[in-house]
C-alpha cells in the first residue's frame, strides 16, 4: 500500500474530536460512579489529578494570552474602519445581550422558587474565600505593581494592562512597531501551545466529570434539583433561543450556519468551563462565520473577559433568588433591578475564568444578602460552570456577528457556505475540533 494511501486511511478512520469529548464524558461517568459506589480511593484521586491537571495548564496560559491578546486587539483596530464606532457597538450588543439573559434568569427564578423545598438551611452555607464588591471592583482595577497581577492571576488588571499598552502603542504610531511584531509572535505561539492543551480536552473531560461524580455524587444534585435544571433551562433558552432569534432577525442570517462554525469552541467551552482557554478557538470559529480578521481579533478577547450571558446574568439572577428564599429574605422590584444593573455593567469580574464565585459574591453584597450563601452552591458549581462558559462562549460569537453583518463587513459568502466540517490541529492556527 502506497504512503498516500496510507495517510488517507489514517484520516479515514480518526475518531472526531467530538465523538472524543463524548467518549470522555462517558468514561468520566462510569469511572467517577465506580469509584464513588466502590469507595475506590485512588481512582478518586486519579480522576481529581487528571481534571486538576487539565484545568491548571488551561489556566497557566491565561495571564500572558489574555495580556497579549487584548493589546494585539486593541492595536489591530488600526486596520479596521470606524474603529471607535464598531467599539463603541460591540459593548452596547453586549449589554442588550446580557440584560435580556438576565431578564430570563429572573423570571424562571420567580416561577420556579428555586429555594423552596430544597431542605438546605442558612447552616448549610459557608463563607466563601473570595468576595467581591463594588469598591474591591472599581479600586481592583488599578495594579499597584506589574508582577503581582500576573501571579495572583488577576485577569481584570491584566486587561487594565493590557489596554494601556494597546492604547500607548497606538499612540507611539511606527515607533511602537517592533513591540508589536513580538507581541503577535508570542500571542502566536502562546495560542499554538493551547491548542495542543485543548487537545487533551478528551481527557480532561473524563476527569473532571468523574471527580465531579465521585466526589458528590448523584444524591447532591437532588437537593439543587430545581436550582440546577432552572440554570440549564435558561442557559439553553439564550443558546437555542435568544441567539438564534438575534441572528434571524437583527444579523439577518441562517442561525442553523451559526451553529455549523461555532459548536466546536461551545463544545471546547462545555468541557473546559474557561472562556479564556476557549478564546483562541472562539476567534477561529468567528472568522470562520465570515467576521473579518481584524475585528475578531478585537471582539473576541474583549468578550472573552467582559461577555458572560452565562456565569455573570443567568446564574447570579437564578442564584440571588435561590439564596434569598434559604435566608428567607424577601427582595422587591428595586432588588430585581439591581441584580441586572450588576449583571451588566460587573460582568468584567468574572475575567473568563472557571467559576463565577466573584459575581455571585458581587450581587449578593450589592442586595446585602449573606455571603455564606455561596457556599450553599459551591458543591454544584463545576456541574453548572460547564452550561454557563458554553452560553458565554455562544455569546461571544454572536455579538461580533450581529455587529459585522450591521455594519456591513460580514462576508455573507463565507457565513453561508460554512460547513459542519472540523477545525483540524495540524493545520497553521487551528485547532482539533467537530463542529
Amino acid at each position: 500500500m502506497s504512503v498516500s494511501s496510507n495517510t488517507q486511511l489514517k484520516r479515514s478512520v480518526r475518531v472526531p474530536f467530538w465523538a472524543q469529548i463524548l467518549i470522555g464524558l462517558a468514561l468520566g461517568v462510569l469511572l467517577g460512579w465506580i469509584a464513588r459506589s466502590q469507595d475506590v480511593s485512588w481512582l478518586v484521586t486519579t480522576l481529581e489529578k487528571v481534571g486538576g491537571t487539565f484545568v491548571g495548564l488551561l489556566k497557566l496560559a491565561v495571564a500572558p494570552l489574555v495580556f497579549f491578546a487584548i493589546l494585539v486587539s486593541i492595536t489591530n483596530l488600526r486596520k479596521v474602519n470606524n474603529a471607535a464606532r464598531l467599539a463603541s457597538r460591540t459593548l452596547l450588543w453586549f449589554m442588550i445581550t446580557s440584560l435580556i439573559a438576565v431578564a430570563i434568569g429572573l423570571a424562571i427564578g420567580l416561577i420556579t422558587n428555586p429555594g423552596a423545598g430544597t431542605g438546605l438551611s442558612p447552616a448549610d452555607g459557608s463563607l466563601p474565600e473570595k468576595t467581591g464588591s463594588w469598591i474591591d471592583f472599581l479600586t481592583g482595577i488599578v495594579p499597584t505593581d506589574v508582577i503581582t497581577p500576573f501571579t495572583e492571576l488577576n485577569v481584570l488588571q491584566i486587561v487594565f494592562m493590557a489596554a494601556v499598552a494597546g492604547i500607548a502603542a497606538l499612540q507611539l504610531g511606527e515607533k511602537a512597531q517592533p513591540i508589536l511584531t513580538l507581541s503577535e509572535s508570542v500571542l502566536e505561539l502562546l495560542q499554538k501551545a493551547l491548542w495542543w492543551v485543548i487537545r487533551l480536552a478528551p481527557l480532561g473531560t473524563a476527569g473532571l466529570i468523574g471527580n465531579a461524580i465521585a466526589t458528590y455524587g448523584w444524591d447532591l444534585i437532588g437537593k439543587y434539583a430545581t436550582f440546577t435544571a432552572d440554570i440549564y433551562v435558561g442557559c439553553l433558552i439564550v443558546l437555542f433561543g435568544v441567539y438564534p432569534a438575534l441572528l434571524a432577525t437583527v444579523a439577518k442570517v441562517g442561525p442553523v450556519q451559526f451553529f455549523k462554525g461555532a459548536w466546536p469552541a461551545i463544545q471546547l467551552a462545555f468541557v473546559s468551563r474557561s472562556s479564556v482557554g476557549t478564546m483562541p478557538l472562539t476567534q477561529k470559529v468567528t472568522e470562520r462565520l465570515g467576521v473579518p480578521k481584524e475585528y475578531a481579533s478585537f471582539a473576541v478577547p474583549f468578550g472573552a473577559t467582559t461577555k458572560m450571558d452565562g456565569c455573570a446574568a443567568i446564574y447570579p439572577a437564578i442564584a440571588a433568588i435561590f439564596v434569598a428564599q434559604i435566608f428567607d429574605v424577601p427582595l422587591g422590584v428595586g432588588d430585581y433591578l439591581l441584580i441586572a444593573f450588576v449583571s451588566v455593567v460587573g460582568s468584567a469580574a468574572t475575567a473568563g475564568l472557571t467559576g463565577a464565585t466573584v459575581m455571585l459574591t458581587l450581587t449578593l453584597s450589592t442586595l446585602g444578602l449573606p455571603m455564606e450563601g455561596v457556599g450553599l452552591l459551591l458543591a454544584v458549581d463545576p456541574i453548572l460552570d460547564m452550561i454557563r462558559t458554553a452560553t458565554n462562549v455562544a455569546g461571544q460569537v454572536v455579538c461580533p456577528l450581529i455587529v459585522a453583518s450591521r455594519e456591513k463587513i460580514l462576508d455573507r459568502e463565507k457565513y453561508n457556505s460554512v460547513a459542519s466540517a472540523p477545525i483540524e490541529v495540524d493545520e497553521p492556527r487551528a485547532v482539533a475540533a467537530a463542529a
